[in-house]
């Protein structure tokens, strides 16, 4: 099976590397053009790119992929299948249908559950006790094919985006050599989406990733973790921005260190009730950063000042840099 794959990230890596160690030819591959990032704004080739030069297959960088040249050279390799994981764009109709299978997807999420571009952070910041990957047909609605496959995946007590990332992507690639062997066979049975079940995940930035400290505490550890390590969580302190990573939910009337497994007696008193949201209730080296929400406290472990690196709390508490009374706004 001739393969055409588009990808960028880091997410589409290993799903390339199983088609190549499974035998499947490559006649090429598609991804975002060079991109400045960093502080230096260099130019910085996809983690996609890296991998298909160095595995010697023919790479396609178009900037928008409508152009009549690019078609030309999607149709000249022939593809008999286009393979998309976290290209970037979204593909039209006349792309879609060159290569005489179609062209298949791979979703980081249960659909119809989580449409859309970032179905991972969501998943984690719905409190979803699961969720898992997609193998399916691409129409020209976002995300809306019919599914040739699906794998299931627990989302871990405390797991970020960045490690259910990780995960999900070698998933999608043992999926995905799944779903092109049904796609390859006579009795291929793709099983059309119930449209009205549909959920979505739009994608997320900095205004997205602000930390509301009006919501429980849950709600507020869930953001961090969904929002971890891209774009990162992040709220201001003293009129600076700062990114807050490893919360621990602590409940209203119980100290940081009877979590996990805290109680709380009818009679105690109650650590943290009555301060305003985002007060920050305790710095100690030992334990981290306590900030009261609506409802509970969140104990933070690292984070990340404005031009620093991200560090322990630890090392933030003894640098001075936040003390007990501040507020998180």
């Amino acid at each position: 099976m001739r393969i055409l794959f588009w990808g960028t990230p880091d997410f589409a890596v290993p799903s390339l590397c199983a088609l190549d160690e499974e035998g499947f030819e490559i006649v090429g591959v598609v991804t975002q053009p060079d991109r400045p990032a960093g502080r230096g704004r260099k130019l910085t080739t996809s983690a996609i790119k890296r991998v298909a030069l160095e595995r010697g297959f023919d790479v396609f960088t178009p900037e928008r992929p409508v152009t009549d040249d690019f078609l030309r050279a999607v149709r000249a390799v022939a593809p008999d299948v286009s393979v998309v994981v976290a290209y970037g764009h979204i593909l039209k109709q006349e792309v879609l249908e060159i290569p005489p299978l179609g062209s298949i997807n791979v979703h980081a999420s249960l659909l119809p559950s989580l449409r859309g571009a970032a179905p991972i952070p969501w998943a984690i910041i719905r409190g979803h006790a699961e969720t898992g990957v997609t193998i399916m047909r691409m129409v020209q609605a976002m995300d809306a094919g019919a599914i040739l496959h699906q794998l299931r995946e627990p989302i871990l007590p405390t797991e970020t985006a960045s490690q259910l990332t990780e995960r999900l992507s070698v998933l999608g690639a043992h999926a995905l050599v799944d779903g092109l062997a049904l796609l390859s066979s006579t009795e291929t049975n793709a099983v059309e989406q119930d449209h009205s079940a549909a959920t979505y995940a739009p994608k997320v930035g900095r205004d997205t990733a602000r930390v509301d400290w009006n919501q429980a505490a849950n709600e507020v550890e869930r953001h961090i973790r969904g929002m971890d390590a891209v774009p990162g969580a992040w709220s201001t302190l003293n009129d600076a921005p700062v990114k807050l990573f490893r919360p621990l939910v602590v409940p209203d009337g119980v100290e940081p260190t009877q979590v996990p497994g805290p109680t709380r007696d009818e009679g105690s008193t109650s650590f943290g009730d009555g301060a305003a949201p985002g007060t920050v209730l305790r710095t100690r080296p030992d334990e981290g950063v306590l900030v009261a929400t609506a409802a509970g406290s969140v104990l933070l472990s690292e984070v990340q000042p404005p031009g620093r690196r991200r560090m322990s709390a630890s090392d933030w508490i003894n640098g001075r840099g936040v003390s007990a009374g501040q507020r998180f706004e």
